[in-house]
This record gives structure tokens, sequence and C-alpha cells, in this order.
């Protein structure tokens, strides 16, 4: 199979990709305090200089008190974050690469440091759960559209060559989207999907207006959640783009289409996966990521469980025949910065296995 297609440049805007690879955001606590270290900067530099087209790094807090709650994880906001930032985007560009924060906030996700009152659209962490906090006020909801937007314009600042908004997985945003978490009967709420996007069309209507409209913005969306591996938010094709189409209108440039193995198809009677169903309803480029050139999907991987290189054939198939624009590779990246010079290069017998004891390590 021809590597072509994956070795094609890409251009968006002002967003121009030597290759179709994206580093898919993955959690890494090493940043004590909050504030991302020289072994950051330099974990995401050897990814740049082994030719990863655009680095999407691990999910960073917004400005509010509960954005995250696990104090190893990274802010984006303070002087001491914002300039540790500056450090890896002139490292990352030192090497030729791009590179985009992903803008997190967990919502009503526990965690041994939260800080402040947790916000979530009606206190639920999952469907059918007693609430454990109470919802956000307007003036909350407010307050997180603006600390997006704040994030995003100092991501330009920065010198960040495109940002990803963090909208999947069961945290804030997608609890928006999910009516097992979001049960409001504001603006932010309501029956249908389209009503539950409400929260993050005004994210993106920020952003853009804080980023201007030539500046990249990527959201990642998924069907799956943390909490709840078979739920959908959008059960059919058209509820999909009843989901997916503010977002577009609102200022979304990519879909990030999340699964956990990228080779299932969403829905019945299409060969079509997440992503494949994303762009064919919007228009819009999107990237397809789960379990890309491993045997096992990640979720296992938490439980201890490891993954050997697999062929990536049938995802060149895909890819040439223009289902999706772009691949996210996550853990084979995190286990060895050298996987697509690898794969370029044809040295398949160097490929690693990624086992469990590479999330404690910043590779």
């Amino acid at each position: 199979m021809a590597l072509d297609s994956l070795f094609k440049p890409f251009e968006f805007k002002a967003l121009k990709m030597p290759n179709r690879v994206v580093m898919a955001p993955m959690t890494r606590s090493f940043s004590p305090g909050g504030v991302p270290t020289d072994d950051v900067a330099a974990y995401y530099r050897r990814r740049a200089e082994n030719q990863v087209g655009l680095i999407i790094t691990e999910g960073t807090g917004v400005a509010r008190d509960a954005s995250l709650n696990d104090a190893n994880v990274p802010r984006f906001h303070g002087e001491k974050e914002l300039a540790a930032w500056k450090k890896v985007v002139d490292e990352v560009h030192a090497a030729g690469g791009l590179i985009a924060p992903q803008l997190w906030h967990v919502g009503a996700a526990k965690g041994k440091d939260v800080l402040g009152k947790i916000d979530s659209p009606s206190g639920l962490s999952k469907a059918g759960g007693n609430p454990f906090t109470e919802p956000m006020t307007e003036e909350e909801v407010a307050d997180t559209i603006a600390a997006f937007a704040d994030a995003a314009r100092n991501a330009k600042l920065l010198g960040f060559d495109a940002i990803e908004l963090h909208g999947a997985h069961g945290y804030l945003i997608d609890q928006f989207f999910w009516d097992g978490t979001n049960v409001r009967d504001d603006a932010f709420g309501g029956p249908t999907i389209a009503a539950r996007s409400k929260f993050a069309a005004e994210i993106l209507k920020a952003v853009r207006a804080a980023v201007g409209p030539d500046y990249p913005v990527i959201i990642r969306i998924s069907q799956w959640k943390q909490q709840d591996y078979a739920v959908k938010n959008a059960p059919t094709p058209q509820e999909l783009e009843a989901w997916l189409s503010p977002l577009a209108d609102a200022g979304a440039d990519i879909f990030h289409c999340s699964q956990r193995r990228f080779w299932e198809p969403e829905f019945e009677g299409s060969d079509l996966n997440f992503a494949g169903w994303a762009k064919k309803l919007t228009g819009a480029p999107t990237i397809t990521v789960g379990s890309v050139g491993l045997s096992g999907e990640f979720i296992a991987a938490f439980g201890g469980e490891g993954s050997q290189p697999a062929s990536i054939d049938g995802l060149l198939e895909r890819l040439d025949r223009g289902e999706f624009d772009l691949v996210g590779v996550g853990r084979a990246l995190l286990q060895d910065p050298e996987w697509v010079v690898k794969i370029r290069d044809g040295r398949n017998d160097e490929l690693k296995n990624f086992e469990r004891e590479a999330l404690g390590v910043l590779y």
C-alpha cells in the first residue's frame, strides 16, 4: 500500500502541514503546579524533529478554578504558565514543526486536586446519577466561554499554529452535548442535540472573534464518553448533522473525530467511520483517530494491556478515498517519537510495542 496519501501536504487557512499525521492530545501529568517543564518542551520537540505534521498538546486548563482535577496537568493561563508554553512553541518551531494547544475544561470530573466549585451543566457527571454540585449559572457559563476565548487569543499571541477545543470524552463541553448530563431548561439545554450544542457554538464564536478569520480552530468530538462507552450524542446521520452544522457555522474549521477504533463504522448501512460521516455531512476537513498503528485500543492500556504494531493499510485505503483528511496518532507516538519516519521509510520491523509503562515516561 502506497504511503503517498499519508505524506501529501495539507493546507487549510494559515495551517500548512508537510504531511497528514497529527499527534493526538494525550494527558501527561509532568507539569508540576501546572507549569510545563523543559522536559515537556523537549518531549514535543522530539516529535517535531521526527516529522509529525501537527502536534496537538495534552489538554491544558483554561482560566476557571475547576478546569483541571490534577495539579500536574498544565494550565493555559498565568504568567509562568504561558512563558513555559512559549518555550514549548519555540522548541517545536526550531525543529521545523507545527503545534496547537488543546484547550480543556474537565467539568464534572472528580479528582484529588479540584479547586473551587465544579462546573457542570446540571451538576451531573453521568446519566442517571445524582447531582453532586450545583448547575452552572448563566454568569458562570459566560465566564467559561470568555476563558476559552482568552486562552485562544493567548495561543495565537504565543505563536501556536492553531488551537483545539476539547469537546469530547464526557468533559465539560461534551457534558453540555450529552442529554444524560445536560438537563437544563434554559438556552443552553433542551431536548435536541442542536439545542445542547449552543454552549460549544458560543465558545466557538468567541474564539473566532478572538483569533480572527484565518486562524485554524479545531474541535475534538466523540460519541463515546469515559462514563459510558456505548452512548451516542447522535444515533443517526440526521442527528449528527444537527449536532455538527451549528458548530461549523460558529467557527469550527476542522473536526477531530475520536473513536476507540478508527475502523469501526459509525452507522449501520455504511462503512464510513465517525470522521468520514462528519466530513460527508459538513464538508469540513476531519481528523480520524483511534488505535492507529496498534492492535489494541487505548482504554485497555490503562488497565495494563499492551499493544503490538498493526498494519495501517486499511487506514491508507480510507485516506486515499478521501473519507477524512488527517490522521491522529496517539499511543504509537507516545511510545516512539520516531514513528512517522519509520513508517515513511518502511522500517516497520523497528516499530515498538506499546506498554502501559510508557504512560509514566516522557520519551
